[in-house]
Formats: structure tokens, sequence, C-alpha cells
């Protein structure tokens, strides 16, 4: 067998789950903690190596892949290229953003940013994100705004977007975005935990700038309007489950029973039903609530049953 199903690994962070992780994976998992890191080699800004995950034999992900690069990765890849998550909103997350490749390179010493795309799993009637500011926001603004802690001019300035199960959502390094209460989320991003808060009274925190200041920060946002055209240019089609614009950073699709899924490195999320997962070398149950890694080892495989999961992986080489 070379698939692995992977336990719940949830660091500690700042803002309330409400139990929607424990009951999704029907599992082992604590209901107060609202984030559970997918075959993650990504840990916490500042706090390594939460976030890291755990295999099932006691290995460290990370440190197994670059023991045997090939075996997990593949020919064409020198890392994984991908960080996964479920996120279980009990409470709107802060205003945040994330910064992109250029200012990661040139500030934090990463080649990644922070690009991600959200996959709705559950929410409650009437849910909703914030995504992007509604009209252009001067930098002195924004400035005055994080500084004073004004949330309520903030938020007014975004667009507030409805959410219901299944929707997908590309957010864009740069875009300010917050997550609203009630909803439960499939999220693949960039291999890293960089944040910037524009948002942070209220959380139990003091600041949120990486460290550089928030007049270095700041610089990083996208104070551009987006409007409701531009909007809908970051979800896909019915052919696609993202747009176009994520294929750059990483790769998702939502599979069947029936569907066959190509050899790569992957995180597997079932997120209705129940079949199973077979290769060559594997033959694995699945249920709604496993979260499965996938190595390059494995080599092809087939879903079957009556079952749903989102595959998610780097972009193509």
């Amino acid at each position: 067998m070379t698939i692995e199903a992977l336990p719940a690994n949830q660091p500690e962070t700042f803002y309330r789950g409400d139990g929607r992780i424990a009951r999704f994976r029907d599992a082992p998992a604590l209901p107060d903690r609202p984030e559970d890191w997918v075959g993650s080699v990504t840990s916490r800004f500042g706090l390594a190596p939460a976030g890291l995950s755990t295999l099932p034999d006691g290995r460290v992900l990370a440190e197994a892949v670059a023991a045997d690069p090939h075996w997990w990765l593949g020919p064409r890849r020198a890392d994984t290229g991908v960080l996964v998550k479920l996120l279980d909103a009990g409470q709107r997350l802060p205003l945040h953003v994330h910064p992109d490749r250029r200012f990661a390179n040139a500030h934090l010493a990463s080649p990644y940013g922070k690009t991600e795309a959200w996959v709705i799993v559950s929410a409650r009637p009437d849910a909703y994100v914030h995504l992007g500011f509604a009209r252009d926001v001067a930098a002195d603004e924004l400035a005055g705004w994080v500084a004073g802690q004004q949330v309520d001019r903030m938020l007014a300035a975004t667009n507030r977007i409805p959410v219901a199960a299944g929707d997908a959502i590309l957010c864009p390094a740069g875009l300010p975005h917050a997550i609203g209460d009630g909803i439960l989320l499939v999220e693949v991003q960039e291999p890293t935990d960089y944040s910037v808060l524009l948002e942070y009274e209220g959380f139990g925190l003091t600041e949120g700038h990486l460290g550089l200041g928030y007049d270095l920060a700041l610089s990083c946002v996208d104070r551009g309007a987006w409007t409701p055209a531009r909007l809908a240019g970051l979800r896909g089609d019915g052919a696609r489950l993202l747009p176009e614009a994520a294929d750059e950073f990483f790769a998702a699709h939502r599979v069947h029973g029936g569907d066959r899924l190509a050899q790569g490195f992957a995180v597997l999320v079932v997120v209705a039903g129940a079949g199973r997962l077979t290769g060559e070398r594997d033959d694995v149950p699945v249920r709604r609530g496993d979260t499965l890694l996938v190595p390059y080892a494995a080599g092809p495989l087939r879903l079957d049953g009556a079952v749903e999961a989102i595959r998610l992986a780097a972009p193509a080489a």
C-alpha cells in the first residue's frame, strides 16, 4: 500500500471553530480547533514545527519527502508545491491579505506567496465571504483604517459575497478577504503561512505584519476596485472547478466514482458518499470525511462507487 489515510492535524490558532471538522471526519478531531492541515510540509509562521503533518507510522511527512523525493514527488518536482486545509469558521475571520510571489521573494526569502482557493463543503443559510474592495482605496486611507482598527469602515468597503455548499472561489494573493462564520471549506493554497492582518483587535492579537512593519506589509494589498464582473472571473464554469488563473498555483478537480486520477503527489478530500480508490498497488476504502495522501509512487488511480472527492495538487510541471 502506498496511499495514506491521514489523521487530523490541527495546530492552535487564534479564532474559533464550531466542531465541523470533527463532524465531517466522523473520526477523532479537536472540535474547538478550526483548521486541519492535510498532508502539510509547511509550518505555521514563526511557530515551527506546528502545522507539519505526521504520517500514521510516526514519521514527519516533510522528513519522509526529503529522504525519498522521487517516491513521493516523481522526477519533475522538487517540493510538494501545495498546502491543503480543512477550515471551520466558527466566527467571522479577520479581514486579511496574503503576499504574492514577488513580495514574498523580495521580503520573506520565499519563492511562494499565498494565492489560495476555497471549495465550500457546507454553509449555514446566508453564509458569506468578504472579497476584495468594492472601490479604489487610497494607501493612506487603508493605513489609517489599520492603525485605528476601524473595522466597520474596512468591511463596508469590501464586497460581501454569498456562498453555498459546492461553490469554489479563487482568492488571488493581495486580495483582502474574510471568511464569514458558519462555513466548512477545503482550502488549497501555495505552501506558506504568510498573512497580513488588516484587522486584529477582537482576536487577542496586537498586530499581524509578518515582522515587516505595516508601512511595508500594506504594500502587498490590492487596493483596486473589484467589480461584479471581475469577481465572477474568480469562479470556474461547468467544466472547471476553478478558473484558468488558478492553474499557475495549484490544480483542483472534483472527481466522482468512475473517474481516473492522474499519477502524481496529491491530497484527496472525500466530500460525499463512499467508495474505493484503487491502483496497481492500492485498494483503499474511502468515505466522506477521509483525507488521503497520494504519493507519485501510487501511479494512476481509479475512484469507484457513489462517492465525490476533491483532488488537490501542485500545478502541472
